[in-house]
């Protein structure tokens, strides 16, 4: 007898486990690219946001200059104009100056003096005014020192041409005389020496008898 073995079945494979779904693989990749991002983009917007405060600074420094500059201007656009008027003053000032004053009353005196008196008008409505100088202590930023004389040292003791002043800027300082202090005298000087010594003199005649 032959024996008809059994076929043998294949035996089935072990089942494959189930594959995790492809969303739940990326998801911790795409979280942590997605912190990133934000993270970049915070750093982007911080950096943008200093450019753009730094630049709107720099533009109101700006504006803030220009309107400064152009108020200036403003301020001193007739100062080369009231420097060539000055001496003309001056002249009309030593005319006046000069005249009798008997002749005050006259027609023609009147009008001469209203002349200057409208002048001054016209200057101070533009912000000029005179420099003080008689009197005050001597100031280089002013005052220009012409002569000394013997004085308070350090004091006006005249003016000699008048200065002015554009709001705060000196156009032309006072031309001004000034003190030197007082020489003392030969009584001063005989009077100020201690009691008991000698006149210089005494202590000349003295020496040249010694010598002879």
């Amino acid at each position: 007898m032959t024996d008809n073995p059994r076929k043998k079945e294949p035996a089935e494979p072990p089942e494959a486990e189930p594959a995790p779904p492809e969303s739940a693989q990326a998801e911790p990749a795409e979280a942590g690219t997605l912190e990133e991002q934000l993270a970049n983009a915070k750093e982007d917007a911080q950096k943008y946001l200093g450019n753009w405060q730094r630049a709107e600074a720099d533009f109101q420094n700006y504006k803030r200059r220009v309107e400064q500059e152009r108020s200036e201007s403003r301020r001193f656009a007739s100062a080369a104009l009231i420097i060539n008027v000055l001496p003309i003053l001056d002249d009309l000032e030593r005319a006046l100056g000069s005249l009798d004053a008997r002749l005050a009353g006259l027609t023609w005196f009147e009008g001469i003096a209203l002349i200057h008196r409208k002048l001054l008008i016209l200057l101070e409505n533009n912000g000029v005014t005179p420099i003080q100088a008689e009197g005050q202590q001597f100031d280089p930023s002013l005052h220009e020192a012409v002569t000394h004389a013997d004085g308070e040292e350090g004091k006006v003791l005249a003016e000699v041409q008048r200065g002015y002043k554009l709001h705060d800027r000196v156009l032309r300082p006072a031309m001004v005389v000034v003190g030197k202090g007082k020489e003392e005298t030969k009584e001063e000087k005989e009077a100020e020496a201690p009691e008991g010594s000698e006149k210089p003199e005494q202590a000349s005649e003295k020496q040249g008898d010694d010598q002879s």
